[in-house]
């Protein structure tokens, strides 16, 4: 390790070096042609020092020597000198690698266990607790970082020597995921659901929110798309909708996205999705999360607001203590996400940003002349691109989805003419409408079979049925099912044993006929009468 820098000396140390440069200097110029040992034990006495140590701290101010030569050094072994025999280092350094390098982050305590149970095993004597921390001192805590997941610490010891920009809004949307710190009740029952998931994007260059999309599903391409469906149009429908009148005035397409290296940003349909938009994607470095830092800052700063709603489960269990979210919780998954759209439009954009100075929204207005204005070609082209998909068979009475029926007057010169399945595209915050595409190729929107039905989502469909289903369970009389089962088993098997029984007699009486002395009776034309005996001779 290399020597301090002098302004890092504790101070009594180094005014103990100057006292001791000063006799040095002096001795060797009152013995300018050479020393006795005698004149060394005097100056070793003086400077309360050994005949040896004086010795050395001549030899080391005659070459060239400095104050900061002369400071005590602590004493014991060198730092990083180890005394451990080879073997037991051998084992010390395998546990580390195979046991504590895990992202289940063991204890040091655990560590020493399973070091000494190694040792102990093979009949060596088991080091140390402190022999065994002081290992760990010798690995780079950015790789062990790295191998434990400690993102905390890794994100301390990574560099950032360079900014990631954008020159103008659109140029560039973060887009990430993630569990919201609060749980939401069932709209109907208002018992807990869970915790759902947030998806936002985010304009690097204003720091203006683009878009969002919250699920009680965890992310997917769909979140992905459509998180980008809600960043890229128009919001006035939907600000007014939710009640909110603050603006939202984001809309276009971003010329490229930033986004991570999960499954949902690598599906085929998401980068077909964007190549026929004209959106790049700029895929994050494999591990490197301070790439997506804007966007990761901005959901930091998201999951602080829901701390204050009732059902929060805080950032870490310190903070939660004893407070029991689900017991607490209170909002829908709706109601949560108008509280985080109120959020948005009315605190997030119109505060001052740390790093800009100024509020986003102000940011985004100065350039909002000068933004290329980029909408999609054909909207309903790039939304149903986007849109989740499955296959249904036209029925007479029309298209059966999640428990719904759909119905389009465009269908009725469909239906018993084609034994294809269709394609049906549909939004999840929306199942009021889906879009089928016909055997032509074209699609058609079709609504509710039932048109007095309220817009629900797919969510609050799919619950609703479960509901449903599991209502009609609990209404059903298992016992008498069973009872009736038993009966009619047993029904079936008296019936076949008296018809097994039946045949069997039947059988057995054609074999043995009592024909009273006429024998057989086959043959006889009883339209002839029979003499009896005594008319005969």
């Amino acid at each position: 390790m290399s020597d301090p820098f002098p302004d890092e000396i504790d101070q009594t140390l180094w005014d103990e070096a100057c006292r001791r440069a000063d006799a040095i200097r002096n001795f060797l110029k009152g013995h300018p042609d050479g020393t006795t040992s005698r004149d060394v034990a005097e100056l070793a006495a003086d400077l309360g020092l050994s005949q040896a140590t004086a010795y050395r701290l001549i030899k080391i101010f005659r070459g060239g020597g400095t104050v900061l030569s002369l400071v005590d050094r602590k004493r014991g072994r060198p730092e990083g000198h180890r005394v451990l025999d080879v073997k037991r280092e051998q084992v010390i350094r395998a546990t580390i690698s195979a046991y504590y390098l895990k992202r289940t982050r063991p204890s040091i305590s655990q560590l020493v266990r399973d070091v000494q149970t190694s040792c102990i095993s093979v009949g060596m004597k088991p080091p140390h607790r402190r022999t065994i921390a002081a290992r760990l001192e010798d690995i780079d805590l950015q790789k062990r970082a790295r191998r434990r997941g400690e993102q905390k610490i890794l994100k301390e010891t990574t560099a950032v020597p360079g900014t990631f920009s954008a020159s103008r809004p659109l140029d560039v949307v973060q887009i990430d995921h993630t569990k919201a710190d609060v749980f939401v009740v069932d709209e109907e029952t208002r018992q807990p659901l869970g915790r759902p998931w947030l998806t936002l994007a985010m304009d690097v260059c204003s720091r203006m929110v683009t878009g969002f999309y919250l699920t009680m599903d965890a992310p997917s391409r769909l979140s992905t798309s459509l998180c980008l469906l809600h960043s890229v149009f128009d919001k006035s429908a939907w600000l007014r909708e939710r009640e909110i009148t603050d603006p939202w005035p984001v809309a276009g397409l971003p010329a490229l996205v930033h986004v991570d290296n999960g499954a949902d940003f690598r599906s085929r349909a998401f980068k077909r999705g964007c190549d026929d938009a004209g959106i790049a994607i700029d895929w994050r470095p494999p591990g490197e999360p301070r790439f997506g830092g804007h966007i990761e800052r901005l959901i930091g700063t998201q999951m602080g607001k829901l701390h204050l709603l009732p059902g929060t489960t805080f950032s870490n269990a310190q903070e939660l203590g004893e407070y029991d979210s689900k017991r607490h919780a209170a909002l829908t998954l709706r109601e949560l996400e108008r509280y985080i759209a109120l959020d948005i439009v009315g605190s997030y954009h119109q505060s001052i940003h740390g790093t800009l100075g100024r509020p986003p929204i102000a940011v985004w207005r100065e350039h909002e002349g000068e933004i290329p204005l980029r909408l999609p070609q054909d909207r309903l082209r790039f939304w149903l691109t986007f849109l989740p998909e499955q296959e249904r068979t036209l029925r007479p009475t029309g298209i059966h989805m999640f428990g719904l029926r759909y119905w389009s007057a465009a269908l009725s010169a469909d239906v018993g003419r084609s034994d294809r399945r269709l394609l049906v595209k549909y939004d999840p915050r929306d199942m009021a409408r889906v879009f089928i595409r016909r055997p032509s190729g074209n699609f058609v929107e079709a609504r509710y079979a039932d048109l007095t039905l309220p817009s629900v989502t797919l969510h609050e469909a799919v619950t609703a049925r479960r509901t449903l289903l599991a209502k009609g369970r609990r209404e059903v009389d298992s016992r008498a099912i069973v009872r009736t089962a038993i009966a009619q088993r047993e029904l079936v098997e008296a019936a076949s044993k008296k018809t097994a029984a039946a045949r069997r007699g039947k059988a057995f009486s054609k074999s043995k006929v009592d024909d009273r002395g006429w024998g057989s009776l086959r043959g006889v034309d009883s339209s002839k009468p029979v003499p009896f005996v005594e008319d005969t001779d």
